[in-house]
């Protein structure tokens, strides 16, 4: 069964002015995800990106949803500024976060047979 969006979810009115129709919601997405939103929106003769979005809200399964992929953990190191410096300028090069280009070098290491 789908989850449903229902009024129990909406915030209870605050005052007796009427709550605004939408609010903008920012993220990001893959590029590829937007080629989909673009197609879809030409098929199905959609005005614009928010339509399609909402579309998917309506008929996802939420219910069924699970994540895919390995859970994450927040993780704080040491840098020396000039370090932490190359990174950001590097990350904002070739358009990632500073975190996938440590994911990408710690990734990178040699998987070790023991040590330290």
């Amino acid at each position: 069964m789908a989850f449903a969006i229902t009024r129990a979810l909406l915030p209870p009115a605050m005052s007796s002015k009427p709550p605004p129709v939408s609010a903008p919601l920012t993220f990001d997405l893959p590029v590829a995800l937007l080629a989909k939103i673009g197609a879809h929106r030409r098929r199905e003769k959609l005005g614009s990106t928010s339509e399609v979005v909402r579309l998917a809200i309506r008929e996802f399964d939420f219910g069924g949803y699970s994540a895919a992929g390995e859970e994450h953990r927040q993780v704080s190191v040491r840098l020396a500024p000039r370090v932490k410096n190359f990174l950001v300028r590097t990350a904002k090069k070739k358009g990632v976060s500073v975190g996938e280009l440590l994911r990408a070098a710690l990734e990178a290491l040699p998987a070790g047979k023991g040590g330290k």
